[in-house]
């Protein structure tokens, strides 16, 4: 097949993300073989480009593996996703999965700087509208006023973001888009002549007083079999602020670890067995999204996914190219009342778990119908089953009701490739036509059961017209399902002390529907190579997207004011209710650049993102809706001294989308720089040294739906030392 062999072709199983930096100094200035997450050995295309390029670098783009379910160059996937490879994490030194993921256009992460309550949200969809995964295992814990997942960063070797509707591969809640972390292999590590290592870290930050220190053992004790071992301890206390206040009562107990084994047999099949646990030990509001101290409590956080993947990858079986994955994942949230400022006694004991049993099977197959003409389909199924128990005190936890999800989906896809369409057209086109029917059914106690069906269509197409330019479209439909807390919610929401008391208890609404919207996307590229010096490479993407939605489901609250609607010292005549309900049709849009230069000396990273949304029929505004934001990361490589210095910048206009003007945001601006020394040769071979400091100018500043100011200037250090042998 001719579609750009010689460049794509590498690319598809070469990028710098992917290079260990076991093999390749800090500088950047150096050649080493370059592996993919599951290729050992590149391509003859790739290794004749290496051979082409001398000794110099080769900047190639990143590969995404969660867009289509199979490796695509991400410049020319008709749609924009992002990937974070480990230097990248590695250099921000991150102490939440935010720290990770704010560089990304209209990616943004509410509910305040404490870390069990921060929430992302893609394109304006936050909660169960976005999926998220650990190694492909789904995370579906959801509450009110805390996060939705819980990662320590130390464990990740790569995320992606793919942003907008993702239902044709993904299902329910692929409204938003998806977050994709991978974790840590013995690879990651060892260089292909080490058999066996560890790895020991330390580091501080001043802003919350945080120690963190990770010990990783890893191996190939023999031939295809790799092991791993991780533990990670973080302690962390109040948040000094921009404005120069702390934000009190934020203890932080962390212990994370990562246990996981990989054999291959048979030459060409894989088994990878998995255990991962987050657990936190803090002392928070109840309301970890909020800026005051009522409410305290005792948390203890827990979060375990077992997991057990298959593979099959033989590069000579074109019909067969197979992964399966069978995953439990378990959150469980303890809270002790430390007061009784809250909506319960002292001494009241909170439990909410939520567990997920799930399973995904997807094979590729490939067919080359001509020399110009080659068609990859992904195809499978999928099902998972969610179930969550909650208490308060020796009674029912209001809005976390005993419930449980059942999902069954099918999937299929196909990438077709043509070079030259029809024989005249010139360029080469990439056409992903793709379908998911999924089925779903909730059911409790406490109401009616909520069962129903959807079709999740899309279709992209990519025409490059030249080997440096891009155009592509996209259509997609995505749904997502009523959670088990929007059907069955029961108990009591909020008191209001007035009188003998003012009660807004929760109602269920089991007749729910599902979410559904319709996406149409469009935008450009260029992709240069050798543009100021030999080996470098220019890239920019650009797209707007608009999104029409029906049946959004949103919190209706329906509480009498007192004193104006209702007379708060007779009994129940101020008490209110809130229910989920479907609201009208609503629409949101925006813009998205991305654009990426690096060479041997510099490594330059920009993004730029709009958003806005609105009900179709009211006016009011809708979603979790963002400024224009500008984000920069620029770097100077100094191999001659095994280093790189950088810069980042995020800036922020005005937000003032809003229906309530107290949600309204001041713009901001906020830097960061940061340094990273590996020597690569000599007695210090093995050390590396990560410096830091975030909000260098201790600016003051709030986040859009966030009650509580950011963290103001944060000193950073991270020093880690590796013994291979």
């Amino acid at each position: 097949m001719h579609f750009k062999e010689s460049r794509r072709a590498a690319a598809m199983l070469v990028t710098v993300s992917s290079i260990s930096m076991a093999a390749v100094s800090i500088g950047g200035a150096s050649v080493a073989t370059a592996q993919t997450a599951d290729e050992e050995t590149p391509p003859a295309a790739a290794q004749e480009a290496a051979a082409d390029a001398g000794d110099r670098p080769i900047y190639l783009g990143p590969i995404s593996v969660t867009a289509t379910r199979n490796p695509i160059e991400a410049f020319e996937f008709p749609g924009m996703v992002t990937v974070i490879d480990r230097e990248q994490i590695r250099a921000r030194q991150p102490s939440t999965p935010d720290d990770i993921l704010k560089w990304v256009p209209n990616v943004e992460f509410t509910g305040g700087p404490r870390r069990s309550g921060e929430t992302p949200s893609i394109r304006g969809f936050s909660g169960p509208d976005v999926v998220v995964l650990i190694d492909d295992a789904r995370q579906n814990f959801e509450s009110g006023h805390d996060g939705r997942f819980f990662l320590d960063p130390s464990l990740l070797r790569e995320a992606e973001v793919l942003r907008g509707s993702a239902s044709s591969l993904y299902g329910s809640g692929g409204m938003g888009g998806v977050i994709a972390f991978r974790t840590v292999r013995a690879e990651d590590f060892l260089a292909a002549d080490e058999t066996v290592g560890v790895t020991v870290s330390g580091g501080y930050q001043s802003v919350n007083d945080e120690r963190v220190g990770t010990v990783t053992a890893y191996g190939r004790p023999v031939r295809n079999l790799d092991l791993l071992a991780s533990v990670t301890k973080r302690d962390s206390g109040s948040i000094e602020l921009g404005d120069g206040s702390e934000l009190d009562d934020t203890d932080d107990d962390i212990v994370a670890g990562l246990a996981k084994g990989g054999v291959t047999f048979a030459d060409f099949h894989n088994i990878e067995a998995s255990f991962q646990r987050f657990r936190n030990e803090a002392e928070e509001p109840n309301n970890a999204q909020g800026d005051g101290s009522d409410g305290l409590v005792e948390k203890d956080i827990r979060a375990d996914t077992i997991r057990l993947a298959y593979s099959y990858s033989n590069p000579g079986d074109n019909l067969l190219d197979l992964d399966a994955v069978v995953y439990h994942t378990a959150f469980r949230t303890d809270e002790l009342r430390l007061d009784d400022l809250g909506a319960g006694p002292r001494g009241e004991l909170l439990k909410r778990d939520v567990d997920t049993l799930g399973f995904r099977l997807d094979n590729r197959s490939r067919l080359s119908l001509s020399d110009d003409v080659g068609v990859t389909f992904t195809y499978g199924a999928e099902t998972y089953r969610d179930e969550q128990d909650g208490a308060a005190g020796a009674g029912e936890a209001g809005g976390v009701p005993d419930a449980e999800t059942a999902f069954a989906g099918l999937f299929g896809q196909a990438e077709i490739r043509l070079a030259k369409p029809f024989g005249v057209v010139p360029g080469d086109l990439l056409i992903i036509p793709g379908l998911r029917y999924d089925h779903y059914k909730s059911s409790s106690d406490i109401a009616d059961d909520n069962k129903d069906e959807a079709l999740s269509p899309r279709i992209g197409v990519s025409y490059l017209p030249t080997e440096w330019s891009l155009l592509f479209v996209n259509y997609a439909e995505a749904f997502r399902a009523p959670t088990v807390n929007e059907l069955y919610p029961s108990g009591v929401h909020f008191r209001m002390p007035i009188g003998p008391g003012v009660t807004n208890r929760f109602v269920a609404n089991p007749d729910l529907d599902p979410q559904r919207t319709r996406t149409i996307e469009f935008g450009a590229g260029l992709d240069f190579a050798d543009v100021a010096v030999a080996g470098d490479r220019f890239q920019i993407k650009a797209s707007h997207f608009r999104t029409e939605g029906k049946d959004f489901i949103d919190l209706e609250v329906n509480q009498p004011s007192p004193f104006v609607e209702c007379n708060p010292f007779v009994p129940g005549d101020c008490d209110g209710t809130t229910r989920s309900i479907n609201v009208a049709d609503a629409e949101l849009w925006g813009n998205e650049v991305e654009a990426s230069y690096e060479s041997h000396r510099v490594r330059v990273g920009l993004g730029f993102s709009t958003l806005d949304g609105e009900d179709e029929e009211t006016g009011e505004k809708l979603g979790v809706l963002t400024p224009p934001q500008l984000t920069v990361d620029a770097a100077l490589k100094l191999p001659e001294f095994d280093s790189i210095l950088g810069w980042r910048m995020i800036a922020a206009d005005d937000f003032d989308k809003v229906n309530d003007p107290a949600e309204e945001r001041d713009g901001y601006t906020v830097h960061d720089v940061y340094f990273a020394w590996a020597p690569s040769q000599g007695a210090l071979e093995g050390l590396r040294v990560d410096l830091g400091i975030d909000n260098a100018f201790d600016k003051s500043y709030e986040r859009v739906f966030t009650d509580a100011k950011e963290p103001g200037r944060n000193f950073k250090v991270l020093i880690s030392y590796s013994l291979n042998w």
